[in-house]
């Protein structure tokens, strides 16, 4: 009589206990994908935000590239300027030395003749 009481009472526990331990596997089972689903969540955040620097980075040399742009096209032009004055200053100084003050022309003469003055 023991034996079938045994085995009925074993049974009775096995069957109160088949929720709880479907409930705790569920349950880990639960965790286990929600701890993945989090895992990449989190990963994708942190390559969303790495891109999103490398990305402001990308921008801020682009913009110092264009200043420097702007920099190199300013100095090239105001160096044209600067060329120009030159030449100018070239120009108006031809005449305007020692002999062109006192209003002086020599005249071009041949190789050894000392150059008249009129």
């Amino acid at each position: 009589m023991a034996l079938p009481l045994l085995k009925m009472g074993t049974l009775a526990l096995k069957t109160l206990s088949k929720p709880i331990v479907a409930r705790l596997t569920l349950r880990n089972l639960i965790i286990s994908i929600v701890q993945v689903a989090v895992t990449s969540l989190v990963i994708e955040a942190f390559e969303v935000q790495k891109n999103s620097r490398a990305e402001a980075n990308k921008q801020l040399h682009m913009q110092e590239m264009e200043k420097l742009r702007q920099r190199d096209i300013a100095l090239s032009k105001e160096m044209e300027g600067l060329k120009n004055k030159i030449l100018e200053l070239e120009q108006l100084s031809r005449g305007k030395g020692l002999t062109g003050i006192f209003n002086f022309r020599f005249l071009h003469t041949e190789e050894g003749k000392s150059a008249t003055l009129i």
